[in-house]
């Protein structure tokens, strides 16, 4: 096994840091928690200001431009005949099997464009920081491995990796760039939901919750003492390796259904977490309508320990998500046969969350929220 090889190598390897991310905690010195979050939504609308006009701040002049603050920039090129569509994305390692860890670096990247519609990428780069703290042996099979699952979902995509860029630095980060050029109408523009739609999530939530508390008991961190209650060593197990799996799926196939189902606009659910990302969806819309939230799939036993650890966040929906679903605004009477044809197709679920209303471009939880366990069982196979 790829970390029986590892653990060879480092008498107790660790490729993520606890709430940080990093490399082998025998060698790291430890970063601050924080550095494991992404730039809080509103100190990055702030300094998007800074730029100029984004497509968050304001409702957009153009159907064929989209700029700085969605999830990939949409630009004409060729007097417009074309589009180019490009997004990139990087971050630490939240799990510790490094292969896996590419595969979900690569899949977290590709969402972006998905989330456009966009089903083919033509080229990626790959971004890489190799660690200046790990052993030579260490870095000799930890970096192939990443790279290796990097490549691997990015052949899934039917795309490629020519090029990028590599760095040393005291962290490991591994992410990359998407690029894609395509026609007008390959691109679903995310700002034309309507009255009526309803908003579908193709992955469930909690990812970065439940490897936060595999790794408290791996470590045997004084934070585990506060879950272990709610959730034994074999459950904690059992649903990392599904959050794992997830995290590693490409969003294509929901991409494709897109079109197949006729879906007003969509996001993928990341660092923001569902409601942040739902926010600046909603901020976008062409016409006046809101998202309502009225549901929210999660990890099996997640929210209880959520709730243990004190993370408050997930049930507020702004727990930051990797490589989460695509939430996408659908016509009422395509939902569910677009829910039904994910479940055939991937052999995953995905759930109705919530309704687009009249409204003032905002997005809310529903007050009385519910929460939907995914399924605690799933052939995973990475």
């Amino acid at each position: 096994m790829i970390l029986d090889r590892l653990r060879r190598l480092c008498s107790v390897f660790r490729l993520v840091i606890p709430e940080s991310g990093g490399a082998c905690s025998s060698t790291f010195e430890e970063k601050p928690k924080e550095s494991f979050d992404p730039v809080p939504q509103q100190l990055l609308h702030k300094f998007l200001q800074t730029l100029g006009s984004s497509p968050t701040l304001s409702v957009p002049s153009t159907s064929t431009y989209l700029g700085i603050g969605m999830d990939s920039c949409v630009l004409p090129v060729h007097n417009g005949q074309l589009l180019l569509v490009q997004t990139t994305d990087f971050f630490y390692p939240i799990v510790d099997d490094p292969y896996v860890m590419g595969k979900i670096a690569c899949a977290n990247t590709l969402s972006d464009i998905y989330a456009m519609g966009v089903t083919s990428c033509d080229n990626m780069l790959m971004l890489l920081s190799v660690s200046n703290k790990m052993s030579e042996k260490e870095r000799d099979v930890v970096t192939p491995l990443m790279m290796k699952g990097f490549q691997d979902a990015a052949l899934e995509a039917e795309s490629r990796v020519e090029g990028g860029q590599s760095v040393i630095n005291p962290w490991v980060i591994i992410g990359g760039v998407a690029t894609t050029v395509c026609s007008p109408e390959n691109v679903i523009m995310p700002f034309n939901a309507k009255v009526g739609d309803v908003l579908v999530l193709t992955k469930p939530l909690g990812t970065q919750v439940i490897v936060n508390v595999y790794h408290w008991m791996q470590q045997k961190l004084e934070r585990y003492n506060r879950v272990k209650h709610v959730l034994s060593p074999e459950t904690i197990q059992t649903v990392y390796n599904l959050a794992a799996h997830s995290m590693a799926r490409l969003n294509r196939r929901a991409a494709i259904l897109m079109h197949k189902y006729g879906a007003h606009g969509a996001t993928d659910v990341t660092g923001f977490g569902i409601l942040g990302h739902a926010e600046n969806m909603a901020k976008v819309q062409k016409d006046e309508v809101s998202f309502i939230i009225h549901s929210l799939p999660v990890f099996h036993g997640v929210a209880a320990a959520a709730e243990a650890a004190g993370f408050s966040r997930l049930l507020k929906g702004t727990s930051p998500e990797t490589s989460g679903g695509l939430l996408i605004a659908l016509p009422r009477e395509a939902a569910t046969e677009f829910c039904e044809e994910i479940e055939q197709t991937e052999g995953q679920p995905a759930w109705i969350v919530g309704s687009v209303e009249a409204g003032d471009r905002t997005a809310r939880l529903e007050h009385n929220l519910k929460i939907v366990e995914a399924p605690e069982s799933l052939n995973v196979n990475l």
